[in-house]
């Protein structure tokens, strides 16, 4: 992440850290020895260290690009990768590291040698036993394309795919108490659904809630 790609390889192999699983600078190797045969501090760009995992995505993806334009053209990366379960939830490195050019193959192996293999798991915990080999190709010098996963909040009286039945039970599920059916007319007439409905304002919400 820090250091330049000196030549244009025909092939990188990359194994990122799993986030923060395995700290690496200062932990696995002395940060001050690779200091001092190459004059920066690791622990500064470190990807193990950082703690956010959304800040974590995004320096995985500087480092996925950066790797990415130093291939020469024809030539192909490989990552290998894996998730993530912390506390309830899991974090997949596949579905959110950038894809530039061609996606050519994703290889599914199992995983050897974790240092969860020591640890009994109890109640409905399911280990990850698997990592992912992603392989892309560079086709192109100048314009290539890039899939990138974006992160939105969407509101589900909003949703186009929603039916009314899902909007109405997405507005209830949100009460915690009984309320009037005025109070769900509000919450539905301002919002698309309502809108496109003909009539609009508390007529059409009156109309669509009892579809």
């Amino acid at each position: 992440m820090h250091s330049e790609i000196p030549e244009r390889p025909e092939f990188i192999f990359w194994h990122p850290p799993y986030w923060d699983m395995v700290i690496y600078s200062d932990n696995m190797y002395p940060a001050k020895a690779v200091e001092e045969q190459y004059g920066y501090d690791p622990r500064e760009y470190d990807l193990s260290r950082i703690l956010d995992w959304n800040q974590f995505v995004e320096a995985m993806n500087h480092a996925m690009l950066k790797q990415y334009s130093a291939l020469e053209r024809g030539g192909r990366m490989a990552v290998l990768m894996g998730d993530i379960k912390k506390k309830g939830h899991l974090y997949s490195m596949l579905s959110e590291i950038a894809k530039p050019g061609t996606l050519e193959n994703i290889i599914i192996k199992v995983q050897h040698n974790c240092f969860s293999d020591n640890i009994t798991y109890s109640g409905r915990f399911i280990p990850i036993l698997h990592e992912y080999v992603m392989i892309v190709r560079k086709d192109a010098g100048l314009i290539v394309p890039i899939l990138v996963t974006e992160k939105k909040e969407c509101d589900m009286r909003d949703l186009p795919e929603a039916t009314w039945r899902d909007v109405v039970a997405a507005v209830m599920e949100s009460c915690k108490e009984a309320v009037p059916l005025s109070y769900l007319y509000d919450q539905i007439a301002s919002h698309k659904k309502a809108k496109k409905t003909s009539g609009g304002g508390r007529k059409s919400a009156r109309h669509c809630s009892a579809t």
